[in-house]
């Protein structure tokens, strides 16, 4: 300890002599390449610790890090899902290639990799090689047998940029949350309620730098920004998060509003990026009902699903729909899709989507996954509930929201005419709107519009309650379930997890769990997939699945691009002892790894078989 004191004193007195004997020239180089590394991106995420050790344990201290790193950066390119009723991969990227050469757009070309993990039956070497090729390419179509509808659109990133520093004369700033920041690293603009503070003196129309405030520990132990909005920035040591903001600068932007207009105005753009550290480009409004962009990965789940015409198939906890879509195009729009979710406004979200793509086959329910099961023996009051037209085994109830609810008649927003039916309810809704608006009223509207849609604050549409689905009523059933969502990207803040949280998102899929599989018919499928990186979660889900039913089994996945589950067992301090697979199992399963060169989130994907039931 002692000699290890030494050696820190030397190296404090060289530094100090160094700093003495430097000449003007050399200070001012030194200032620059601080400045340098201070006006960069290149965040580290923060974990809890005891989730930290967790997780080195489940994938070495090495692969941690890089799965850590990558999850700070988006993907170097966005994946487009093709709505094959509507047009052809070859159609859009030739529209996409025109929108680009009209707009200007030129994006350094980065390869999409898909040779990293091992290919398996259905994916051969000259496939993978002839995706390769394509790197060169700025639009492409995937190379994947049974995926050619889905087009990749390379991005670039991370760029240096140069904001202007000068000795002694910092660039102007805006400090934006950590949400905002993470948005804007997929390519959205800086938006005013994301504004945390701002620097003195910036105009409409100067050129800013954007940096990210992000949430750092309390002294009681919790997380949080210690910061007031509207805070001025000098660009000194004193600001607040000056140190903690140092390689947290995702690019800069021309100010739409003053200061004083972007701390006044509750809505619209506060800043326009033009120059960022990440260049993927914006599919805002663009090709509507012909395209999605959708993660690979959870294209790769419906796939696993591989759903056929003339099913009845359930997606579970359904919202935004992009699965669910997924699922009817794959079934060219015959059979039956279920998508059902607990909240209503998510439910409104499918209804549109389904719309926009022009399909039919979906209907929407609202439904909590918990009490998805309706037992055969179960009383309904009949006053309140009506069957579904063509199944005699779900029992539906009408949900209103606001002004629709006098008299409007219930209609699912699925098919052509529901548009015209959204603008019908819209109307009705305008009608019944009182002439006097109190200043509370005002309020809460400001308030809405500043924090989006709440828990309580109805989209204005009308859905079906779900009492629950017969057991064995579904030819299959797609369980994706809420997670902790540890594999989204970009995360610049992932503290906020514990090891007791965690193990409390495995015990709710674990419910969910066990309804899914009371629904799906023997014979049939059961898909179930996360978004999150924790085992506990994924691997230990899927042993609790083969302990528990003894009729379920792991099913080959097709296509098969990502990689191996996780074998073998977490001991933890307090005893616990968490099961993930056997030695034979984890290729049947996919974990799409964030830091893998196929640069996907982090995703997992089990198949299960349901073989002959017993009663359950």
């Amino acid at each position: 300890m002692k000699k290890k004191g030494r050696n820190l004193l030397a190296a404090f007195r060289q530094t100090f002599l160094t700093l003495q004997n430097m000449t003007p020239q050399a200070e001012a180089e030194a200032e620059l390449n601080a400045a340098s590394a201070r006006y960069s991106y290149n965040p580290i995420l923060r974990w809890n610790p005891q989730v930290e050790d967790y997780f080195i344990k489940a994938y070495g201290s090495l692969h941690f890090a890089q799965i850590s790193k990558a999850l700070t950066r988006p993907s170097c390119y966005s994946c487009i899902r093709v709505n094959t009723l509507k047009s052809t991969s070859d159609a859009v990227i030739e529209k996409l290639q025109e929108i680009m050469r009209k707009s200007g757009s030129q994006n350094d070309v980065v390869g999409i990799n898909l040779k990293e993990n091992k290919p398996s039956n259905d994916i051969d070497l000259d496939m993978v090689e002839k995706q390769s090729s394509l790197q060169n390419e700025s639009i492409t179509k995937c190379q994947i047998p049974g995926l050619e509808y889905v087009v990749f659109v390379k991005g670039s990133g991370p760029h240096e940029i140069d904001y202007g520093y000068l000795p002694d004369k910092p660039p102007k700033e805006v400090l934006v949350s950590r949400k905002c920041a993470e948005a804007v690293l997929r390519g959205a603009q800086v938006y005013v309620p994301g504004i945390m503070a701002c620097s003195s003196h910036v105009e409409e129309g100067d050129l800013v730098a954007v940096s990210v405030a992000v949430e750092q520990p309390f002294p009681d132990g919790g997380w949080g920004l210690g910061i007031t909005r509207g805070t001025v920035l000098q660009g000194l040591p004193t600001d607040p998060y000056h140190f903690e903001r140092h390689g947290l600068y995702i690019g800069q932007g021309t100010t739409m509003l003053s200061r004083a207009g972007i701390f006044r105005a509750s809505q619209g753009i506060a800043v326009d990026m033009n120059n960022r550290v990440f260049k993927l480009p914006s599919f805002y409004d663009v090709l509507e009902g012909e395209i999605f962009l959708q993660n690979l990965p959870s294209i790769i789940a419906a796939h696993a699903l591989d759903p056929q015409k003339g099913e009845r198939i359930l997606d579970m906890c359904a919202a935004p729909g992009g699965k669910t879509t997924a699922i009817a195009i794959l079934m060219k729009d015959e059979g039956e899709v279920i998508a059902a979710d607990r909240s209503h406004n998510k439910v409104i979200d499918i209804q549109k989507l389904a719309a926009e793509l022009g399909l039919t086959c979906i209907t929407t329910y609202k439904l909590d996954a918990l009490k998805a099961v309706r037992k055969r023996n179960g009383s309904s009051d009949m006053t309140t509930l009506c069957c579904n037209k063509d199944n005699n085994d779900v029992v539906n109830q009408r949900s209103d929201s606001g002004p629709l609810g006098n008299g409007v008649t219930s209609t699912t927003f699925v098919g052509s005419n529901a548009d015209t039916t959204f603008k019908e309810n819209v109307s009705n809704e305008k009608a019944n709107e009182r002439t006097y608006t109190s200043k509370a009223d005002i309020r809460k509207n400001t308030r809405r519009m500043r924090n989006g849609p709440g828990r309580n604050q109805s989209l204005g549409g009308r859905v079906e309650n779900s009492k629950g689905f017969l057991p064995n009523s579904f030819d299959r059933v797609l369980l994706d379930a809420p997670c902790s969502a540890l594999g989204l990207r970009p995360r610049l803040f992932a503290g906020e997890e514990t090891i007791e949280s965690l193990r409390n998102h495995g015990k709710y899929q674990r419910r969910m769990f066990d309804q899914a599989v009371q629904l799906v018919r023997p014979g049939g499928v059961l898909v179930y997939s996360t978004c999150t990186i924790n085992p506990g979660e994924n691997e230990a889900l899927v042993r609790y699945a083969l302990d528990t039913y003894k009729f379920l089994s792991l099913a080959p996945q097709h296509p098969r691009i990502g990689g191996a589950g996780l074998v073998g067992r977490c001991e933890f301090p307090d005893g616990y002892v968490e099961e993930w697979l056997r030695p034979g199992e984890e290729e049947l399963v996919q974990r799409f790894d964030p830091s893998s060169q196929l640069d996907t989130i982090g995703f997992f994907i089990a198949k299960f078989a349901v073989g002959p039931k017993d009663d359950i």
